[in-house]
């Protein structure tokens, strides 16, 4: 069998923590495939907030998502904490790629690997809109990472 494969970034520009709740497990009692998306989008608004953004309003337009993979690599439990890697790649004319790779805080196991292929998105006129400039800045400096809010 063939397995998703997704190329890390060589350099991950922001991190946050999430711990696992009750809801984000399923009856194998481990997390949820569901709950990856999930705990993935809670740290891209994390991100994105960190950035001075939200997905409604990057320099005056939304985000959409387009596609995502995940490549399962570990189990995580209730009360885990997990850490969120989050890298910027593929930056094109009307969208781009985040990168998740999520490891357990308490002993480094790794969890998944997540790629989400965003678009830049004008949802008052249902378009695809460009690249912000603002974005593209924001993105190549340094960006303060979160702290664990469990």
């Amino acid at each position: 069998m063939s397995r998703v494969q997704i190329k890390l970034p060589e350099t991950f520009v922001f991190h946050t923590d999430i711990a696992v709740q009750i809801g984000d497990i399923n009856y194998g009692n481990h997390l949820a495939n569901d709950a990856v998306l999930r705990l993935c989008h809670e740290a891209r608004l994390r991100f994105l907030q960190a950035l001075g953004f939200s997905e409604m309003d990057v320099a005056g337009v939304g985000l959409i998502m387009a596609d995502a993979a995940i490549r399962f690599q570990g189990q995580a439990f209730y009360g885990d904490v997990l850490r969120f890697d989050i890298g910027v790649s593929d930056i094109g004319s009307a969208g781009f790629a985040l990168i998740y790779q999520i490891k357990r805080i308490s002993d480094d196991a790794a969890i998944a690997c997540v790629k989400n292929g965003m678009v830049f998105f004008n949802y008052a006129e249902q378009t695809i809109a460009q690249t912000p400039p603002a974005f593209i800045q924001a993105v190549a400096a340094p960006i303060p990472s979160q702290p664990s809010q469990e």
